[in-house]
């Protein structure tokens, strides 16, 4: 059975930094990156704050998707997790202590 892939956007207090990521494991990944051992990027800019995921059925749809999100123009990732989180809130919690989220 294949595995579930997620990417996702993280951000610093002041959402001048975006970052986008993929993983198997939502849950872990964003629990890593608030202990600061998520990737040297976040750890450098501070991106702990979760503002937006999306779901895949698996891991390689995570990976191309991750990849076409890489080269959207800034505006355009804003515009995105603009339509689901317009006030740019921390979605870590949820997703950390509600399974139905995932």
């Amino acid at each position: 059975m294949e595995e579930k892939g997620y990417i996702y956007f993280m951000t610093n207090r002041t959402h001048n930094v975006l970052y986008i990521g993929v993983t198997n494991s939502l849950k872990r990944r964003i629990a890593e990156h608030s202990e600061g051992r998520g990737s040297m990027f976040t750890s450098r800019y501070k991106c702990h704050k979760l503002v937006d995921f999306e779901i895949f059925p698996t891991i390689e749809q995570a990976i191309v998707r991750e990849k076409q999100l890489k080269h959207f123009k800034r505006e355009w990732k804003n515009q995105l997790v603009e339509t689901i989180n317009p006030e740019w809130l921390d979605l870590s919690e949820s997703v950390i202590t509600d399974p139905d989220k995932l």
